[in-house]
């Protein structure tokens, strides 16, 4: 851990709680419905996942946990054996009312969770919290509200998120809930200022609890197929690394490709990617390039549904780039993160990006990032990779074309994301840890003021 890291965590008045309150346990009411649709939510359904995983391979006593689930689809929880899971309440579905589920779920959730606090202490819980992860905040609940917010989208893209009226009034409302929230969880300091200045949040109340990786994208060294140990957010069993070449072989890809594994919405800027690569197309084959490579680069979509691929067929063909994209659907870890590692690079063109997830798990298998100069990217690229202003694909092209034909940059980026690898590595139960001081930081403020405000 940096110094700085070290200073941020210690320091409740800049980002973090004090280390004394982590090991606090609490009852932690949390809206799990993410996990049961991972396509509609695929970044929070990621999170949710990987910090659950965390919590129950390193469970802490007095724990508990109340569950928010939709009524109408399967429980993905229950494989988390070790939590002390004290109830779970099933939801009625609200995701048909689109937009306005915004303005439904704060009453939804408000009543869903009353009660699920009560009795924590006997099972050891010195308080109990209610954490958000999703764009679903409660009106209130009663207990200290702790938000993990992945996505600053709605305020920075409004034209693209609060078009119609109930889309306007649920932003607004869910604005305002941040506002009262207890704590505000974010991933870098970047994204905490961006916070401070697009919602109006107190500093105090923002905690910066960077993501990481999840454990299948690692630097591998063994050969393909031999078995490793698992990794402390804790599958069971040893986890065999995917073959990069062959998961190339099965999608039909050269051996020189570079890969996207983002989102496919507003927040995106793929139609500058697509721009690019045509001004590549235009600008001719570099007389480098081997005989057998095609150009422009192939890109790799991975994660893309039928409707993603025919809306980006559909703009490929207008800018006659159709034979330069290669579609992936949603894959499971192993696969996804040797396709990462095979790649010559992540590209992650963006308007909007409050995580960096995808960049953060290409630097963690070693691999060089093209990314925008967006929301969490550029702290989190650094010297790993190349950043370009959003909108613009004669950069855009210029740093693909670099990251992919010039040998010399490339290994000096490769060696700079392999270095942070090895040297800064960060996984889930870190994440679980920091996460759960901020957990008994905001259950102790919350006691404060009750004590504060009691009878003297």
């Amino acid at each position: 851990m940096t110094a700085a890291r070290a200073a941020r965590l210690g320091d409740p008045g800049e980002a973090g709680p004090e280390r004394s309150e982590a090991a606090r346990p609490v009852r932690v009411v949390l809206d799990a419905r993410p996990l049961q649709e991972p396509d509609r939510a695929p970044l929070t359904a990621s999170y949710l996942a990987s910090l659950l995983a965390a919590f129950d391979a390193e469970p802490v006593e007095g724990e508990s946990f109340a569950l928010l689930l939709n009524s109408d689809a399967d429980d993905p929880t229950e494989q988390f054996g070790h939590l002390d899971v004290v109830g779970r309440r099933l939801l009625p579905p609200t995701r048909l009312l689109r937009s306005g589920a915004l303005t439904v779920d704060p009453f939804l959730l408000s009543g869903a969770s009353l009660g699920a606090a009560w009795r924590a202490d006997r099972s050891g819980a010195e308080g109990a919290v209610y954490h958000a992860a999703g764009g679903s905040i409660p009106l209130r609940t009663g207990l200290p509200l702790v938000v993990t917010l992945l996505d600053l989208a709605p305020w920075e893209l409004p034209g693209a998120y609060q078009r119609g009226r109930a889309a306007r009034f649920g932003q607004r409302l869910r604005g305002r809930l941040l506002k009262d929230a207890a704590a505000v969880i974010v991933g870098t300091d970047a994204v905490a200022r961006a916070t401070r200045r697009l919602l109006r949040l107190r500093r105090d109340r923002i905690h910066v609890v960077p993501l990481a990786p999840r454990p299948a994208f690692r630097i591998v060294d063994e050969a393909p197929g031999v078995p490793r140990a698992p990794s402390r957010a804790g599958a069971a069993g040893a986890a065999v690394a995917a073959d990069p070449r062959r998961e190339r072989e099965r999608l039909g890809l050269p051996e020189r490709y570079v890969i996207y594994s983002g989102r496919y919405d507003a927040r995106q800027d793929l139609t500058t990617l697509l721009r690019a690569l045509r001004d590549l197309t235009d600008a001719g084959r570099p007389a480098s390039l081997a005989a057998d490579e095609p150009w422009p680069p192939r890109v790799l979509f991975a994660g893309a549904t039928p409707d993603d691929r025919a809306a980006l067929a559909r703009a490929a063909a207008r800018e006659d780039v159709s034979d330069a994209l290669v579609y992936a659907p949603r894959l499971d870890d192993d696969r996804l993160a040797a396709l990462v590692r095979g790649a010559r690079a992540a590209l992650l063109p963006v308007l909007s990006d409050g995580a960096g997830l995808p960049a953060i798990e290409a630097i963690a298998c070693g691999v060089p990032v093209v990314a925008s100069t967006v929301g969490a990217l550029p702290e989190i690229v650094g010297s790993a990779g190349i950043l370009v202003e959003p909108r613009d694909p004669r950069r855009l092209a210029s740093a693909l074309e670099t990251a992919f034909l010039d040998d010399r940059v490339h290994a000096t980026l490769a060696d700079a994301a392999r270095e942070r690898a090895l040297n800064e590595p960060r996984t889930w139960a870190d994440v679980a840890r920091e996460t759960r001081a901020v957990y008994a930081h905001a259950a102790a403020t919350a006691d404060a003021a009750e004590t504060d405000l009691g009878p003297r």
